[in-house]
């Protein structure tokens, strides 16, 4: 509900900002409603409640971001049973498009109209530097063409996770462990190639999550400071590292610069692919969420075909050594 405030009522292109001064819009927070001197009311109602919605009616109302709903075919539903008065009442939703089940049965409909606008389309009103970032990041990527173009992009993907595998929610209060796992970039020479450094826990109950993506092109030296700096800003329990991918690299790092930092290696004996299916199985089962967004390794785990797949590699390792392992005592380095 605080969203449907912040966003759609006194937000920058809310309710509120968008009625002509002289309207003089009268809002009761505490009522959740607007009311104009003509008599027209609007009242605010949140998707977590959907069952709010049983019992009102409507002659016309407006969705944001419907494809975020996590009950959105219940809220949906509640919301068409009482949009019945007048003559021809309508509905208007703006939402970034997921392949929602019910985002597609809406696109299929003979009477719904589709509009769609970009990102580019308003870049007068954007700072440069921030396109220039989406430019660079993003171009060519399933997330751009959703994300900044408003297209419905499918969950099917090259790699063995789907879109609606990966669960997005806040970070718990308290985790049982954290770990930070490297990826290594074994050769400063490909510039195509980055260092995968993923942060991840697991709570008490063993769910699994995704607290961090610190991954990027970095020299052997910064990339041990970034994966170290991770390591102290979450509190983690280890370092882990693949040796057969230039673990051992990161094991002489971390002994010269940082030999008090708890260090695991890990020896890979099965292809990436084997590696990461039961991770995937767990994302499955929803045993694991994103505290974030994390766009480059999530397109990654989607579209991973090739030996370009560093963040996903990482995060293998990461999840591996929180679900799999034998959680022997972390390996302490003194010299």
């Amino acid at each position: 509900m605080d969203e449907v405030r912040k966003v759609m009522i006194e937000g920058n292109s809310g309710l509120l900002a968008v009625s002509a001064p002289e309207e003089k819009v009268v809002y009761e927070p505490s009522k959740r409603q607007l009311i104009w001197p003509c008599g027209a009311m609007a009242v605010g109602y949140s998707a977590h409640a959907p069952q709010r919605l049983r019992g009102p009616q409507f002659d016309a109302a407006w969705i944001d971001e419907l494809a975020k709903f996590e009950h959105d075919q219940q809220a949906w539903d509640q919301l068409m049973m009482g949009l019945r008065l007048g003559s021809n009442p309508r509905v208007i939703i703006t939402t970034t498009p997921r392949p929602t089940p019910l985002i597609k049965q809406l696109l299929e409909r003979n009477d719904v109209v589709v509009t769609r606008g970009t990102t580019w389309d308003n870049a007068s009103n954007l700072p440069k530097t921030y396109l220039e970032m989406l430019n660079n990041r993003y171009t060519g990527t399933a997330f751009a063409a959703q994300e900044l173009q408003g297209l419905v992009m499918e969950n099917q993907g090259k790699g063995l996770w789907k879109r609606d595998m990966i669960v997005h929610q806040n970070k718990p209060k308290s985790l049982a462990r954290i770990v930070v796992a490297i990826d290594p970039a074994v050769s400063e020479q490909n510039n195509r190639a980055e260092t995968g450094i993923i942060v991840a826990g697991m709570d008490h109950q063993g769910m699994g999550y995704v607290l961090d993506d610190c991954s990027g092109h970095f020299s052997a030296t910064q990339w041990i400071k970034t994966a170290v700096s991770a390591y102290e800003h979450s509190r983690a329990d280890r370092i882990i590292a693949e040796i057969n991918n230039g673990g051992d690299m990161v094991q002489h790092l971390l002994h010269s610069l940082f030999p008090n930092v708890p260090y695991q290696s890990v020896y890979a004996t099965r292809s990436k692919r084997a590696r990461a299916e039961p991770i995937a199985a767990l994302y499955e089962q929803k045993r694991v969420v994103h505290c974030g967004y994390f766009h480059a390794l999530e397109e990654q785990m989607v579209n991973a075909s090739g030996p370009l797949s560093d963040r996903m590699d990482a995060l293998v390792w990461a999840l591996y050594s929180l679900f799999f392992s034998d959680q022997a005592t972390p390996r302490i380095m003194v010299i």
